[in-house]
């Protein structure tokens, strides 16, 4: 196990490596700004024009991506925790599926953006409670049970998707489509995804040792004097309140979530008071990169960023396949 001395050296290589990604970030795009422009921009000085094109463009893309790219690895790690499984992920229990659902309702009566994130986080709240309703059932719910029950409910919101995307005018067909393969681009508060995972960090925290306890399973940690069934219900609601909100920003982005909490137990080990703090650093990083490539590979055209996150996690999970194999 790691001893607390060994904590913050790599988390204060994870948060620097985090703020040289975001500079270099906000200064790429159609049009280049230098890093010492840019730096002088954040300080307060610049031009008219560099400072609305960092301050009010790209730096709340850039805040929003790094919240959803945190999100979304910290949902990872809580749920493999959750289900003693390395390969599990944020929407292994369907909470996309919901949110999904939700947002291109919404679309389809064209409501306004708001109210399309709002309808998401609805929609995600909705799938949460009813994956764990029918998991729970008449009594407790086991690991292998939730995901059961996820994997039917996805299943369910993925044929209600297809309808939608069916019947849908040819019109809304391209917002609909960005929408289910991720984007920032669309992310309107940026704050709100920062400010969840910063609070969720916070709770998560002094329950580290608890989580290494759970993770050896819960007969294991029921042995070890651990209330169980509370911690598990908690990690399920926080990662089921991180997920609906990286959802509800940027859309449905895969392989954030899988590959780096995987990658982080490989290289720092398995002790969550590590594991954690760093997958926030590492999974903002993450998604920060893979946005920047999606709006300078053929600027000024933009891609879905969920496309690069797919590029990069696909080939990244089947080496780690063939590595454990």
């Amino acid at each position: 196990m790691i001893q607390r001395r060994a904590w913050w050296p790599p988390l204060l290589v994870l948060a620097l490596v985090s703020l040289a990604a975001m500079v270099v970030a906000v200064g790429l795009g159609s049009v280049n700004v230098a890093p010492a422009d840019t730096l002088a921009v954040l300080a307060g000085q610049g031009s008219e024009l560099q400072r609305t094109l960092i301050l009010e463009l790209r730096l709340p893309r850039v805040i929003a991506a790094f919240g959803t790219g945190g999100l979304l690895a910290v949902a990872g790690a809580l749920m493999q925790v959750l289900l003693r499984n390395p390969l599990a992920d944020p929407y292994i229990l369907g909470l996309s599926g919901g949110a999904a659902l939700g947002a291109l309702l919404a679309m389809l009566v064209s409501a306004a953006a708001v109210l399309v994130s709002a309808a998401a986080f609805g929609g995600a709240l909705l799938a949460t409670l009813l994956v764990f309703g029918l998991a729970h059932g008449r009594g407790s719910w086991t690991p292998s049970r939730l995901l059961l029950t996820g994997v039917v409910v996805a299943a369910g919101w993925g044929a209600a998707i297809t309808l939608i995307l069916a019947i849908a005018p040819a019109q809304k067909l391209p917002g609909m489509l960005y929408w289910l393969m991720g984007d920032v681009a669309y992310a309107r508060l940026s704050w709100p995804s920062v400010l969840v995972l910063v609070l969720t960090c916070l709770v998560v925290l002094p329950l580290g040792r608890s989580l290494n306890v759970l993770a050896r399973g819960p007969v294991q940690a029921a042995a070890l004097g651990l209330s169980v069934r509370p911690l598990e219900w908690l990690v399920y609601v926080l990662a089921s309140l991180l997920t609906a909100t990286a959802v509800t920003t940027a859309g449905s982005i895969g392989f954030v979530g899988l590959v780096v909490p995987h990658i982080l137990r490989l290289v720092l080990g398995n002790d969550q008071r590590l594991i954690l703090p760093a997958s926030a650093f590492a999974g903002g990083t993450l998604l920060v990169l893979a946005d920047t490539a999606a709006r300078t590979v053929i600027a000024p055209e933009q891609l879905p960023v969920g496309v690069f996150t797919a590029l990069i996690g696909v080939p990244m999970f089947l080496y780690l396949l063939h590595r454990s194999r």
